[in-house]
């Protein structure tokens, strides 16, 4: 199936570019805000002035026709006269990343530059050992005096921009000049640009909704909002769009979350995700949310959110057509959407657009036309002509049958649950078993932020929420909570960052199509409550010991014991404190984890007890038997027998439990 959208605009032959439509806005409105940060602002004149300048210095060092400028600084206003400046010299702009060294020497790998155009703060750990050129910003750049303010007459090359792809290993994708007017063109239609918008992309400069996406203030006479340090990053993103009045955000999926959120409306019903309107977003008229799924029910959730008249689109698209592809916003639907949540529309195409569906995949072509891009993405063109979004081709799970499982589906199911805000099913393989489902998943918006787990389901009734809509085999084993999906530089989710769960007793080996180990996302919940509980048991067991000669008074009394056993034996008794304080931690919180092992409730309680038990009891048998006479042959029967035998019994208990087979003959431990 095919859809395409066409515009008066394309198809037409043109020698303009993205420049010359930021030239004229300089030459037209030379006293209108072009850069805002912070308290800095750099009107159109001044912008070009500096672009101009830098150049010219560009041409001097004897930059050749055409050639390929890596730019890489964290000063955004910098980073964008450098754009301009290399486009006015006639050569190609690749935006590489300074914040992630690693990544920034692999984009130059990919882009293989003529000349670096960076910071001298960033320029060792930009050195590949390529032996690059590097031409440093600063005293010969941007601002310097001594190179003329007026354009230079240099001829554009073909290329104008050299832009990477989101992956782990970047891919240099170059766009013609033609195609980044043709995106600035095609977003100026769907989002009605206008000179009076401010707009702010929270995506890292060297993504494409930064690299190509900054054509759309400067191109039509807006302003462009940028960090005034460090790139953007949650509360900061609420902060400017109230402070600096933006009015068009370019933001990531899991952006969204830290804007602020309206006075709450007593007669509306809160929404899903517990989002409520308000002033903070009142200067906002567009939210355009790309690099990631995004459901419908949160698009809702968002716009609710925002003043009457306002719009929320859902935008898909790549690198390869410049940020453009399809768009989506709920207008759009001819009829109210069953099962919002678990649905992610990606809407029309852009003017200029076409995408299409082959064998289920996704192909999008550019604006003005040109060879349709596999995007790698599993899509459905429905019967209403709106484009579906149906996962990833390269998330696939082989299962131990030989089946492939397609995870979004389940994912989508999932997510239906009213506790889940968020997931990700992962085939992992155990210790001592084939590969199994794994699911992780995060509260919805507005949930408590501690514990991570707080309104999450456990597997048992997820398990049952499931039953009936999945096939038994497609049902996840395990279930992960999370704070946070892990996403990388791009805003997408990463599936190789996700935490390797305990299976069978034992740290997976592996997450299928992944790395081991856990990349910054936010803590999963096991490691925080342990640490909390670590410090809770300590904490009780000083308290028990500073108790111990209130309830058995000369118990630990060590008058004349000599050293260094006066010492051993206070090491002993600080042990059986901490243990009694260790126990009785466990005893309320080995509640909500030990049923996930799949034991059975009878024999997990039992086991929860014994546990416990076998803790708590060292604290107050020692102290009694220190103080029972040897002779006393009543008092230490009834020590023996109080204590002694209830211990055999808790440990084997404790035996039968961590040997015993799961219910399910789907456990991992089967």
């Amino acid at each position: 199936m095919t859809q395409g959208s066409e515009s008066v605009r394309f198809g037409k032959a043109t020698t303009d570019t993205v420049l010359h439509r930021f030239e004229q806005w300089a030459r037209d409105t030379p006293e209108a805000d072009a850069l805002v940060a912070g308290p800095k602002v750099l009107t159109y004149g001044q912008l070009d002035a500096r672009a101009n300048r830098l150049a010219h210095h560009l041409l001097a060092s004897g930059l050749p026709p055409g050639g390929r400028v890596a730019v890489g600084t964290l000063q955004q206003t910098e980073l964008v006269v450098a754009l301009l400046a290399v486009l006015k010299a006639g050569c190609t702009y690749a935006v590489v990343d300074v914040e992630h060294p690693r990544t920034g020497q692999r984009q130059l790998a990919a882009a293989e530059p003529h000349v670096l155009l960076t910071h001298a703060t960033h320029e060792a750990a930009l050195d590949d050992g390529s032996g690059r050129r590097v031409i440093r910003l600063g005293a010969q750049g941007a601002g310097a005096a001594g190179h003329p303010a007026g354009a230079p007459d240099a001829r554009p090359s073909g290329t104008a921009a050299i832009l990477f792809t989101g992956a782990a290993e970047p891919r240099a994708v170059p766009v013609p000049h033609s195609l980044l007017l043709g995106a600035y063109e095609s977003w100026a239609e769907v989002a009605r640009l206008t000179p009076q918008d401010r707009h702010l992309i929270t995506a890292g400069p060297d993504v494409t909704a930064f690299a190509a996406g900054w054509t759309r203030a400067l191109c039509s006479g807006g302003a462009l909002v940028l960090p005034a340090g460090s790139p953007w990053q949650g509360e900061a993103i609420a902060a400017a769009v109230e402070a600096q009045r933006v009015t068009v955000l370019h933001a990531g999926p899991a952006d969204t979350v830290h804007l602020p959120a309206p006075d709450p409306q007593p007669r509306v019903p809160a929404p899903r995700s517990g989002r409520a309107g308000g002033d903070g977003l009142g200067s906002l008229r567009l939210i355009a949310v790309c690099g990631d799924r995004f459901h419908v029910d949160e698009l809702a959730d968002l716009q609710t959110a925002l003043r009457p008249g306002a719009r929320v689109l859902n935008v898909y698209g790549l690198a390869e057509t410049a940020g453009t592809g399809t768009w989506f916003e709920l207008p759009q639907l001819p009829r109210p959407l069953d099962g919002p949540e678990e649905r992610s529309l990606l809407g029309r195409p852009f003017p200029g657009c076409r995408v299409e569906v082959r064998e289920g995949q996704i192909h999008l072509s550019p604006p003005g036309g040109g060879d349709a891009v596999p995007t790698g993405d599993l899509g459905l063109l429905g019967e209403d002509g709106l484009l579906e979004y149906r996962g990833r081709i390269r998330d696939r799970i082989t299962l131990p049958d030989g089946r492939s499982l397609d995870p979004y589906p389940v994912e989508s199911l999932i997510r239906g649950h009213e506790g889940i805000g968020a997931v990700i099913l992962r085939g992992v393989d155990g210790p001592r078993g084939p590969r199994r489902l794994v699911a992780y998943v995060t509260p919805r918006p507005g949930a408590p932020s501690w514990p991570p787990s707080a309104g999450l389901p456990d597997i048992e009734e997820l398990r049952a929420y499931l039953a009936g809509k999945l096939a038994r085999e497609d049902v996840p084993l395990r279930l992960v909570p999370l704070r946070a999906l892990p996403r990388n530089r791009a805003g997408q989710e990463d599936r190789a960052a996700l935490p390797l769960p305990v299976l069978g007793g034992a740290p997976a080996q592996r997450v299928a199509g992944g790395k081991a180990g856990v990349r910054s996302a936010g803590p999963t919940a096991p490691f925080p409550a342990s640490v909390a509980g670590g410090c809770g048991g300590i904490g009780l067991g000083f308290v028990a010991l500073i108790l111990t000669d209130v309830f058995w008074p000369g118990s630990t009394d060590l008058t004349g014991v000599p050293q260094p056993w006066a010492f051993l034996f206070f090491v002993l008794y600080l042990f059986e404190c901490v243990a009694f304080g260790v126990g009785v931690v466990f005893l309320f919180a080995g509640r909500a984890r030990m049923p996930r092992r799949g034991r059975g409730r009878a024999l997990t309680a039992a086991a929860r007890l014994s546990v416990a038990y076998l803790l708590m009891a060292w604290w107050p048998q020692d102290n009694l038997y220190r103080l029972a006479a040897k002779q006393d042959w009543s008092r230490q029967a009834a020590l023996v027998y109080t204590f002694n035998i209830p211990l055999m019994i808790a440990a084997g208990i404790v035996a039968a439990y961590v040997t015993a087979k799961p219910p399910s003959p789907f456990d991992f431990d089967d």
